[in-house]
């Protein structure tokens, strides 16, 4: 008995040092940015010194002419990348959960795409799918008599959302896959017995069922996507002109394309707070559609 007291007094000492260097390894790049985004610190300069100015690089953000292009840049590509891997994450979700030959061996390929690397996913679009000269969807349109499309440099927008919601539907998939089997049958047959359809077992039974699950992919697949970065400058590199360019993005030009830190800095705490506000809305909206499906 006494051996098992000390041990359980000596518990809390031993978590102290794995708790004191998680916060030093989370918080200190926190407060690092935080004070940087108040400098005037840049790369070009190194000769002078970092100066206080106050919030003047936040003032910059709302004045610059580009700012609300950058903002609209990324409420459409995220709220297009999560709705569309969602909505095929839930049809691939509803289709592998059904028992067939060879679902093991299918849901290995559909796991696929998620293990690649983002980097390489671009190249393989850009190259061998999206290229106007060789790629395989306009060399299709060809042979049918349509037009060859130069897909990255008209639809630039477009094909990013393609290629990322490509990546990500499997991750929405596996996480409703998941919700899916923890389903008990009998709900499922207590309701067909009451002779709903499967429009009506879906809306009553399986989509109020999977309500956790949904908000925890849309929340988890928000704060990835609004952090993409390879697949933008692999594809367009935020172009043409800042048609693609994201507030993500917008921080990788400002901190090594101007080398100015300090006003990347601030645009950095600025897109953690764009990023929280985006996730609640996101969940907003699944809980009251949830509460009117219910």
């Amino acid at each position: 008995m006494s051996g098992m007291q000390t041990a359980r007094n000596a518990h809390p000492w031993m978590l102290r040092p794995a708790i004191i260097y998680l916060i030093v390894l989370t918080q200190a790049p926190v407060l690092l940015t935080l004070y940087y985004s108040t400098t005037n610190w840049n790369f070009l300069r190194p000769d002078r010194p970092a100066r206080f100015i106050w919030l003047h690089n936040y003032l910059d953000f709302f004045l610059a002419r580009d700012t609300g292009r950058i903002m609209i840049n990324t409420v459409v590509f995220s709220v297009a990348v999560v709705g569309l891997s969602l909505v095929l994450g839930m049809c691939l979700a509803l289709l592998l959960s059904r028992e067939f030959r060879g679902r093991n061996f299918a849901r290995t390929l559909m796991i696929t795409p998620f293990l690649i690397m983002p980097t390489v996913s671009a190249v393989m679009w850009k190259n061998m799918l999206f290229n106007p000269a060789f790629g395989l969807i306009s060399s299709t349109l060809a042979a049918l008599g349509g037009p060859r499309i130069d897909w990255i440099n008209q639809y630039s927008m477009a094909s990013i959302i393609v290629i990322v919601t490509w990546e990500w539907t499997p991750f929405m998939m596996l996480i409703l896959l998941s919700g899916l089997q923890s389903l008990q049958k009998e709900h499922l047959e207590a309701a067909q017995i009451d002779g709903a359809g499967p429009v009506a077992t879906f809306r009553s039974v399986v989509l109020p069922h999977l309500g956790r699950y949904i908000e925890i992919g849309v929340l988890l697949e928000t704060l990835f996507v609004l952090n993409i970065f390879g697949e933008i400058f692999t594809t367009t590199t935020g172009g043409p002109a800042n048609y693609t360019t994201t507030l993500t993005f917008n921080i990788y030009l400002e901190a090594f394309k101007r080398w100015n830190v300090g006003r990347a800095s601030a645009y950095a705490v600025i897109a953690v707070i764009f990023a929280n506000i985006i996730t609640l809305l996101f969940l907003r909206i699944l809980r009251r559609q949830g509460g009117e499906a219910a």
